[in-house]
């Protein structure tokens, strides 16, 4: 187990870990999340596999066309497709470096998983035998192990976060067909974790929409999903239109994400954004 600490420690560049408020009053709890993790890891790496395929198509295709034009001795063409492929080649390394680390951090939060539910199991088997000074110290080494295989958990957890990129996400409008008339003015708040992102539209008299902001630079976590709230501006007076959550996990892709939100329960207002990662 020291080991195994030692090593994961060692290996990586770690941010401190996230430490949230218990109940009680004073206390820090570690909480970590395998199953969000996993997810998280998963559409991690299949958008990370995408852009392998689509860099190493163009790769393919690139180095066609170089054999060529090396037949048709076009000089100048053929020096400018050997940078393409130069630069396209380290995209393509920096890419498998990049899946490699983040299939190295996981491997090493699942390992310290299950040694923590080993621990854990173990402990609430001890407390239900009979108690003596042996049974008393087991427990005591047990609750140890537990302890530091969350705190490990957690300092790899934002470990991975690291490698989970931007979002870039651009504000296309409200869609409200009868419900949205020339003049009316909305607010839209947006916010990741601690991420916040407040803009301002107005319903134009043709019917198009002017916001004062029309793009947001988020940075991806583990944890959070996006709050997405609308409020009617009328006068000193503001309307609540709706409040919804969206996960991240879909966003993890090569191509623009076009996102449609119903704001309201029924859908007669809703918001569209798209994600670029």
């Amino acid at each position: 187990k020291a080991l195994s600490r030692s090593s994961v420690r060692s290996r990586m560049a770690l941010k401190p870990p996230k430490a949230y408020n218990s109940l009680q009053k004073g206390a820090l709890v570690w909480d970590p999340k395998p199953l969000q993790v996993k997810k998280i890891f998963e559409a991690l790496k299949k958008g990370l596999n995408e852009y392998l395929e689509a860099h190493q198509a163009e790769l393919d295709y690139l180095s066609g066309r170089h054999k060529d034009t090396k037949r048709n001795s076009r000089l100048a063409f053929y020096y400018d497709l050997d940078k393409q492929i130069r630069s396209v080649e380290r995209y393509i390394r920096k890419l498998e470096f990049h899946i490699s680390k983040v299939e190295e951090l996981y491997e090493a939060y699942c390992i310290q998983c299950r040694l923590r539910d080993g621990a854990t199991n173990m402990k609430q088997a001890f407390s239900l035998s009979p108690a003596t000074k042996a049974s008393r110290e087991s427990l005591v080494e047990l609750y140890r192990n537990v302890q530091e295989c969350t705190e490990d958990m957690c300092f790899i957890e934002g470990a991975l976060e690291v490698h989970l990129g931007e979002f870039h996400v651009k504000m296309k409008g409200l869609v409200g067909f009868a419900r949205l008339c020339p003049g009316d003015q909305y607010e839209v708040f947006v916010r990741l974790g601690r991420q916040k992102w407040r803009l301002r539209g107005k319903i134009e008299t043709d019917d198009s929409q002017t916001w004062d902001e029309e793009e947001k630079i988020f940075i991806p976590n583990l944890h959070e999903k996006f709050e997405i709230k609308v409020t009617e501006l009328r006068g000193l007076a503001t309307i609540l239109v709706g409040v919804v959550t969206c996960d991240s996990s879909s966003f993890f892709s090569p191509k623009p994400q076009a996102i449609v939100v119903d704001i309201t329960e029924l859908g007669t207002i809703k918001l569209r954004l798209e994600v670029l990662w």
